[in-house]
């Protein structure tokens, strides 16, 4: 399909008389076409770090979006601006499929004082554009018609159920199978699967998974990486298996990925504060998971084989993105710290004996006090001054956390137990 892109691409650049390029809606490259001017002005910052890098800055998409041209039906002239790095103004023609924009295409318009394109060839190309956006929009039509296949790889059982699911995905991917992808869990989810999602191979819903229900430890709401057992009820998520260029290339990939967040919390009722990205009290409660929209992104991987374990870090990152807010509405698999190692475990800390009185919602200020104090390092001062209270109360609340879970907080291994329970807590 590349290749019929860039056949498309040079009939529009011999019909205008000025090479073009083609970028998705997000603002990635996806052919361009050849340059042979040797005016320096073509070449200004904004179209050779699209070309060599294969995408715009944040920035350049909103300067250019700016413009109207994602609801433009017909030609946009954009004008130039030195300031922004476009040394010469811009031609943009919108591509759309069904009145949804699915990409653009870019040209330099001629310098002031000559004479662009006829209206003739502008029709003419925006006729091709349009066969583009036909070809944008099924490409991104096979992700989700493959989303049978991809809900089987995340919720087969081990064994050879999940490698039959494994292998028809991969014949159903093709070629594209072989290539590197990272998977990404965005929960909660309501509804659908959405039509697509720019740079996905799959789109599907895991659907929400009941306490002891096989499969259960590969929802959202579950510890991943185990395996049927008494595992917490979850959320339906969203999963999505995107295609990447190289494993240093995430960053249009995780865009992505944001942009669904704000459907998905507007959808939930969860937008505002408590959507993706509002911050919360640092305590205990479990509550906090299911008032955030959260996604996470786990590590590429390089064919299929690896997907179903891809798909518990992305359900981890996602899970502790809901539990701490610094991680943001979007977190990675490499950035979640110790979570890594808490989303793994099977059990479920609450019914741990030195945790479960601390753990009730009765005593949640108690477990608020022990977590801080334990993340400064066992520091009174420290801990006192980020609780905001007087050392003689934090070493009374301390006393009383003691009293309730057995333990001796100057036993390191105590420490760590109860570390661990409070941090983990925030996962089921």
């Amino acid at each position: 399909m590349k290749g019929d892109y860039q056949d498309l691409v040079d009939e529009i650049s011999a019909l205008l008389g000025a090479p073009a390029t083609l970028e998705n809606r997000d603002f990635r490259l996806i052919a361009f076409g050849a340059h042979d001017s040797d005016d320096d002005l073509a070449m200004d910052p904004v179209r050779t770090r699209s070309i060599l890098t294969r995408q715009s800055t944040a920035a350049v998409r909103a300067w250019f979006e700016g413009f109207g041209i994602a609801r433009a039906t017909g030609p946009v002239r954009i004008p130039a601006a030195p300031d922004a790095g476009v040394f010469r103004g811009r031609i943009c023609l919108p591509v759309r499929y069904r009145g949804i924009v699915q990409g653009y295409v870019w040209l330099l318009d001629q310098e002031p004082g000559k004479p662009g394109p006829e209206p003739a060839a502008l029709d003419a190309a925006m006729e091709v554009a349009q066969r583009i956006g036909v070809l944008l929009a099924e490409e991104a039509k096979a992700g989700a018609d493959l989303s049978r296949e991809f809900l089987a790889v995340l919720t087969a059982g081990r064994g050879w159920q999940q490698d039959m699911a494994v292998a028809a995905l991969r014949v159903a991917l093709g070629p594209g199978g072989d290539g590197l992808h990272a998977a990404v869990c965005v929960a909660p989810w309501p509804g659908e699967a959405p039509a697509s999602v720019p740079g996905a191979a799959a789109v599907c819903v895991v659907p929400r998974r009941g306490r002891g229900e096989p499969g259960g430890g590969a929802g959202p709401g579950a510890a991943a990486g185990a395996g049927p057992g008494p595992e917490p009820a979850g959320e339906p998520a969203l999963a999505v298996l995107l295609r990447l260029r190289s494993t240093d290339a995430l960053a249009p990939a995780l865009a992505a990925v944001a942009r669904l967040l704000p459907r998905a919390a507007e959808a939930t009722g969860l937008g505002g504060k408590g959507g993706a990205g509002g911050g919360s009290k640092a305590t205990s409660s479990a509550a906090a998971t299911a008032h955030r929209v959260t996604a996470g992104v786990a590590d590429p991987v390089r064919g299929l084989a690896d997907l179903p374990a891809a798909w518990e870090q992305a359900v981890a990152a996602a899970r502790a993105a809901a539990a701490q807010p610094r991680f943001g509405p979007v977190a990675q698999w490499s950035g979640i710290g110790p979570y890594r190692l808490l989303a793994t475990l099977s059990a479920d800390p609450v019914d741990d004996p030195a945790a479960r009185t601390l753990l009730t919602p009765a005593n949640r200020e108690l477990a608020r006090t022990a977590e801080v104090f334990l993340d400064c390092a066992g520091q009174a001062g420290r801990a006192a001054a980020a609780l905001g209270i007087h050392r003689q109360t934090l070493y009374y609340r301390l006393a009383r956390v003691e009293q309730l879970t057995g333990l001796d907080l100057d036993e390191g291994e105590d420490r760590l137990l109860l570390h661990m329970a409070l941090k983990a807590s925030r996962l089921t």
